[in-house]
């Protein structure tokens, strides 16, 4: 091995190790995938994006622009959409229905969740009720991975795993647990779909299994970081798992994404004003469902998971052929 660590392959692992890491904490902050829906009753004009929102790894945002001249149109048509639709509508305390919400800029979140009630569907907030608030300790994990990655020496990789990882597990306990970050987003869970749904002891069921299966996730990520240590610190070829784990994201992203869609339409509730079939909502493309018009669509932060399995699998294949040859341990 080169006495230099970083010279020649070593440097273009460590260099395209560094730009995946980069990419991949620029997408946990960027707008992954955008949904966006049109109607004849929300003309253009005032919804120039259509009902639109954008899909984060740590939640679902707006995605509709302020509507300039037609914004107080906008606010109208939510108002009275709204006012027929939910009896519960009021226009001084419901702050996200409000007629001036309009010319403050649209919350297509809200009027998304809005029309899904019309057609039986669960509010959005209640999708990846686990993936979500967890995302955070997820990429901090592949970042501790990427890094080791970086190391040719074994010895220096398996420490740092070791380190990073138990940072990572200590964040995580005292973020979920002494903070009080689950139990809080459990609550808002609960209370975003009681919003819609108005069955409590039902609800209170939902929280609980959001609880438990937190709970499992976070063991089974200390088991994973346990074994990811221990191959590393046993198996040379086990180092490139470091890499080939984080690669995979925009494959993750789309399976749980498909999965939430299924969830969604494969879950239809009767308090909608029509009845729906069970369906498949539009993963990629154009769909309808009544008389919206559906589009679902990869955003910029995709791009960047694209980019970062781009350059984890060319980092992957210089790794490969060292560890071939010996050069790496």
């Amino acid at each position: 091995m080169s006495a230099n660590p970083f010279a020649g392959p070593n440097r273009i692992v460590a260099l395209l190790s560094a730009v995946a890491t980069a990419l991949m904490i620029g997408a946990y902050f960027a707008p992954i995938w955008w949904v966006s829906l049109t109607a004849p009753n929300y003309p253009p004009d005032a919804f120039p994006d259509g009902i639109r929102i954008h899909f984060h790894f740590n939640g679902v945002f707006n995605g509709c622009s302020a509507a300039g001249k037609g914004s107080r149109m906008a606010g109208e048509i939510i108002q009275k959409d709204i006012s027929h639709e939910d009896e519960r509508y009021n226009p001084i305390t419901d702050k996200g229905k409000d007629v001036n919400q309009g010319a403050q800029g649209l919350d297509c979140v809200h009027e998304m969740n809005t029309i899904n009630h019309y057609v039986g569907m669960f509010p959005i907030a209640t999708g990846a009720p686990v993936e979500k608030p967890l995302a955070k300790f997820f990429f901090a994990f592949f970042a501790v991975m990427l890094i080791g990655f970086m190391l040719p020496q074994r010895a220096a990789r398996v420490r740092l795993l070791s380190a990073g990882f138990l940072a990572v597990a200590a964040w995580m306990l005292v973020d979920q647990y002494a903070l009080g970050g689950l139990q809080a987003h459990v609550a808002h869970y609960v209370s975003e779909t009681a919003t819609f749904f108005n069955e409590p002891e039902k609800i209170r069921g939902w929280g609980e299994n959001v609880t438990r299966i937190t709970h499992l996730v976070i063991g089974a990520t200390f088991v994973a970081m346990l074994l990811i240590v221990l191959g590393v610190a046993r198996v040379r070829a086990f180092t490139l798992v470091l890499a080939l784990i984080p690669a995979l994201l925009p494959i993750y992203f789309l399976i749980t994404y498909a999965g939430w869609l299924w969830f969604f339409g494969h879950n239809m509730h009767p308090w909608g004003a029509f009845t729906l079939k069970p369906f498949m909502p539009t993963v990629f493309g154009e769909g309808k469902v009544a008389q919206f018009s559906t589009y679902s669509y990869p955003y910029w932060g995709y791009a960047m998971l694209v980019g970062v399995m781009i350059c984890l699998l060319l980092a992957l294949l210089i790794r490969r052929r060292q560890l071939r040859e010996g050069s790496v341990e």
